[in-house]
């Protein structure tokens, strides 16, 4: 059952990562694409903000496809802190923990799904 419980996570997880980072590169699932969203990290001071969002976007889909598929597990987690590590200091920190303070809550949250998960190992089910 653990096994199985590791892939739920992962799946949840890394498909959600890869979401957000089509959102980011694309313009997919309601997002701005890469325009967009460099154009809103210009203006919180996030700069050159193209190529931050370029570099969250990659982040977030590579790193969301490893963390799914067991290949390249490591890696994946720690594309996924270091993106919410980057979001914590850039963006929520500022606001304090709480989720609804527009805080950092979620974001460590999944920092710690993520290493939590990794420190265990990606389980029995990996794509190869």
């Amino acid at each position: 059952m653990m096994d199985l419980g590791l892939l739920i996570i992962r799946l949840v997880i890394g498909l959600l990562f890869v979401g957000h980072g089509a959102q980011k590169l694309f313009g997919w699932f309601g997002g701005y694409g890469l325009k967009g969203t460099g154009g809103w990290l210009d203006s919180i001071g996030v700069k050159p903000g193209v190529a931050m969002a370029l570099i969250a976007g990659l982040g977030e889909l590579v790193g969301g496809l490893l963390f799914a598929t067991g290949v390249g597990f490591w890696a994946g987690a720690i594309l996924i802190a270091a993106t919410m590590l980057v979001a914590i200091v850039k963006v929520h920190g500022q606001n304090g923990l709480w989720a609804t303070q527009n805080g950092y809550e979620y974001n460590l949250t999944l920092i710690a799904a993520a290493i939590g998960v990794a420190l265990i190992g990606p389980g029995a089910y990996v794509l190869f």
